[in-house]
């Protein structure tokens, strides 16, 4: 039997906008079936709002109704349009480098520099990555990274799944154990009133495990891709990246011209900019997505392209993306229905129940696993936080676990699912810039994520046994 032969004799994954939609019709008859239910909100000393774990109350059932139901999509889109918007304006920004010829020629260097060792650039690439998002917390940056290293990835003999696992896997396990990460360790273990960045200790060590485990998992999976091409998972989906970029470093080396040197060079700027502005200002992807407005132009008439060349350049980057960004709302649509039901408290509230009946051994590990259910319905990390974190931290005191390992198994369950569930917006967007499909990643990354379960229960066994704290 043929490989075609298979492929149609064979199950065939839905398409994700398909499968979305379907995560909104249960959703919605979850409406149905949850009883609504609220907490209060307390305003915290920076501004943000939690639950007041004490207030929980039933309200009058609020199921999705028909208008609620066929306007959930365009409003997810509206909600998550800071997502949408900074998806577009990347694919655009990175089709203009491309039409300047500069990414062509870094590629072409790197390729060249690399060729005798070039299995040593996943282990970097993964720790780089990881480090950034450990001490600032934007896992969100992999949608920055991934445009740029695709056609060294590809030239080097790999392909996009792996340039899209360096970016996702390096970013999400340094927001996820969060060794000085604001975002997720900062904001929980000051809701829990427990020392800013206590345990640092732990969770450094929790860190260099996973990233080593990570970076091998990658390492393998690129190796039996560099020896036989058609094992890659998205052979098929790669062709067209692998005529433009696998050629490269076998002519003539490419040479930069004046313009496209000193196009290079304010590239180098705006990017210490962007450092500048989302370490120092508070940037995320508004201020992000302004900034790459300005650069494609900028580096575009420095490169030697003219106003048109540059405008149908966004529009040709804007093509390539729109299906992610159109995942993304459909993704925060799930959101949205529970949220028109107010069944969202309810569940959180219902979870948090479940936990306080478990025996001490057996909390720390219950808490991770309602984060990560919880994961799917609020993957936003902060939010997150605030809704889990007032409930868990004095349910640790009841079931005799630290607050440090709730706030970890808050961690654990939040972050490694952030690159696993098709509601986590900026997830499926990164997914649409690398053009890998949802269900493909899904076959390569769950094996690690059962391996990243099974050191996250392991982690929080031996800080339970302990009493970290």
């Amino acid at each position: 039997m043929s490989n075609d032969q298979k492929k149609k004799s064979g199950f065939k994954m839905p398409h994700i906008y398909v499968i979305l939609f379907v995560f909104g019709i249960v959703a919605a008859a979850a409406t149905y079936l949850i009883p609504a239910g609220e907490f209060d909100r307390i305003e915290l000393e920076n501004g943000r709002a939690a639950v007041d774990p004490e207030s929980f109350t039933y309200l009058e059932s609020t199921p999705t109704g028909l208008t609620e139901f066929i306007t959930a999509i365009p409003r997810g889109l509206v909600d998550a349009g800071e997502v949408v918007f900074f998806t577009l304006i990347i694919g655009g920004m990175f089709m203009v480098l491309r039409e300047s010829g500069i990414i062509e020629i870094a590629v072409d260097k790197m390729a060249r520099k690399f060729s005798k060792k070039s299995i040593f650039i996943i282990p970097v690439l993964v720790a780089v990555f990881a480090a950034v998002a450990t001490l600032i917390g934007t896992a969100e940056l992999s949608l920055v990274y991934i445009p740029v290293i695709i056609p060294l990835v590809i030239a080097l003999g790999y392909d996009s799944m792996t340039a899209a696992a360096i970016a996702l896997c390096g970013t999400v396990i340094g927001y996820t154990v969060g060794v000085l990460n604001p975002i997720n360790t900062g904001l929980a273990q000051t809701i829990a009133e427990i020392p800013t960045f206590s345990g640092l200790g732990f969770r450094l060590i929790l860190f260099v495990i996973v990233l080593a485990v990570t970076a091998l998992f990658i390492m393998r999976y690129a190796r039996k891709v560099q020896k036989n091409p058609e094992a890659s998972l998205v052979y098929e989906d790669d062709a067209e990246k692998r005529e433009m970029y696998s050629a490269i470093g076998d002519s003539a080396p490419l040479t930069a011209t004046k313009r496209q040197i000193a196009g290079a060079f304010f590239i180098l700027i705006f990017f210490g900019i962007l450092i500048w502005g989302v370490t120092t200002q508070g940037w995320f992807m508004i201020e992000m997505a302004g900034l790459f407005i300005i650069m494609g132009v900028t580096v575009g008439l420095i490169s030697g392209l003219n106003l048109t060349s540059i405008s149908e350049a966004f529009t040709k980057g804007f093509r390539e993306v729109l299906m992610g960004a159109i995942i993304v709302g459909l993704a925060r649509s799930v959101a949205v229905i529970l949220e028109d039901g107010q069944v969202m408290d309810t569940i959180v509230n219902g979870l948090g129940t479940v936990v306080g009946e478990l025996p001490p051994v057996l909390a720390a590990a219950g808490m991770y696993f309602v984060q990560l259910l919880i994961n799917f319905v609020i993957p936003s990390g902060s939010g997150q936080a605030l809704v889990t974190m007032p409930i868990m931290a004095p349910l640790a005191d009841m079931v005799n676990v630290t607050r440090q390992t709730a706030v970890l198994a808050f961690q654990l369950g939040d972050g490694f699912a952030h690159i696993l569930y098709p509601t986590s917006g900026y997830f499926m967007a990164a997914l649409a810039l690398a053009g890998v499909e949802w269900h493909k990643w899904i076959r390569f990354f769950f094996p690690l994520f059962i391996i990243f379960m099974v050191i996250s229960l392991s982690a929080l066994t031996i800080a339970q046994i302990t009493g970290w704290s």
